[in-house]
């Protein structure tokens, strides 16, 4: 093997692929080779995302809680772009409330987005896969799958609904030939992450106090984890959840 980290001859769907962290994985999936499908909800932001990666990549709108479309997605990726070899499942929406605050609608929303919405990408593609006994899948879990993090409780529900889904995806799905895996990324530079912090100095701090490397990461350190996740490099490994994260998830 002259190269145990390249995704020539992959297919790559990211959902929420056209900004942030999943534009992040898709510009280091082209770099090491892959074919990308950016998946999301905005036309503009997807076409304009699609167009900086070059002609690796093409995009399709799709929102991911409307799960009884999904079918039909997957048709018309599988139409323009050939068989999915790479699965993120990226996509997803944040609501900061006290739990007691927070309607049930809300809390749902978030699930519906997360879990309903990735499980449902996920069924989609994975018979195809298994059939041809070739596959990488990786959900996009977060700090709030491992720690307990305030005001985000259906996040953290979501979140840590990933890592279970991962484990028993993995069992299932291993055996032929088909390897699921997540990444919990620490707290990386992106527009979300400013709004965030923004006039919060307090915040910023604590978060940096607790990350042993005292930075911010950016969206190609979870690129480049997503990237050796796909390759033959990680043949071997299923089931896991891997922190990109500093050092944040067991900092003191």
């Amino acid at each position: 093997m002259t190269n145990a980290f390249t995704m020539a001859g992959e297919t790559a769907l990211i959902s929420g692929g056209g900004t942030g962290l999943g534009l992040g994985i898709a510009q280091c999936f082209v770099q090491a080779g892959a074919q990308v499908v950016l998946v999301g909800r905005r036309s503009h932001v997807l076409a304009e995302s699609a167009a900086s990666l070059g002609s690796a990549a093409i995009w399709e709108t799709h929102d991911v809680r409307e799960s009884e479309r999904t079918d039909e997605l997957i048709r018309r990726v599988v139409d323009r772009a050939g068989p999915i070899t790479v699965l993120v499942n990226n996509a997803g929406i944040h609501v900061k409330k006290a739990a007691y605050e927070l309607s049930v609608d809300e809390f749902t929303g978030v699930l519906q987005t997360h879990l309903v919405g990735a499980f449902a990408l996920t069924r989609a593609v994975l018979p195809a896969m298994m059939e041809r006994r070739h596959g990488s899948i990786i959900f996009t879990a977060s700090m709030a799958s491992l720690i307990g993090l305030p005001l985000v409780s259906a996040y953290s529900a979501a979140k840590a609904g990933y890592l279970g889904l991962v484990r028993s995806l993995a069992a299932e799905a291993s055996p032929r030939g088909v390897r699921v895996n997540a990444i919990a990324p620490g707290w990386i530079q992106s527009e979300m992450l400013r709004c965030s912090m923004e006039n919060d100095p307090a915040r910023s701090a604590k978060v940096l106090g607790r990350t042993p490397m005292n930075r911010f990461g950016e969206a190609e350190d979870v690129g480049w984890a997503a990237t050796y996740l796909c390759s033959p490099a990680a043949k071997f490994v299923t089931g896991v959840v891997l922190p990109v994260d500093g050092g944040a998830s067991i900092g003191f």
